[in-house]
């Protein structure tokens, strides 16, 4: 199975790439609640009405990886809302010479689930433009502005 994998480099430290993930409320968009930097904690995510998901950051290595566990899940445009429900949310950080490479990876969402098209063009938007700006310019964009965005973030 192929899960959901996207990447990008730049030029900011781990360590800037590091804090720029844990600062989730500053790329994704939505209602965040609990703390998104301590391992072992546990945040939500709200959208309206649209998507729900509960999240344990099962690992947290400065400057190197974080961790999500999906624990809990609602998609209310899927069949099975829970979708989402076991799998786990990946960044790596690797030092590139003078740059940081950012890999992102969605395990358990692969093209054989219902939401994987709106999902993945979802993290596409937030990786490769909301966090990918936050590192670049100090200010991430989490709120898509056109309708398609919208609809793909949700």
């Amino acid at each position: 199975m192929q899960n959901f994998t996207t990447d990008f480099t730049v030029e900011q430290s781990p360590e800037q790439v590091f804090t720029a993930i844990t600062d989730v409320r500053a790329w994704w968009s939505g209602n965040i609640e609990g703390a998104t930097d301590q391992l072992g904690a546990e945040f939500t995510y709200r959208y309206e009405q649209v998507h729900y998901s509960k999240q344990r950051i099962s690992e947290l290595t400065p400057g190197r990886r974080v961790v999500w566990q999906v624990l809990d899940a609602y998609l209310d445009f899927t069949d099975d809302p829970q979708e989402w429900v076991g799998s786990e949310i990946i960044f790596e950080v690797t030092p590139e010479a003078d740059r940081t490479a950012v890999r992102f990876s969605h395990v358990g969402l692969t093209p054989e689930v219902e939401c994987y098209d709106k999902c993945s063009a979802a993290w596409g938007f937030y990786i490769n433009g909301s966090l990918r700006r936050l590192l670049t310019t100090g200010e991430g964009a989490p709120n898509p502005t056109d309708d398609h965005a919208s609809s793909a973030a949700s």
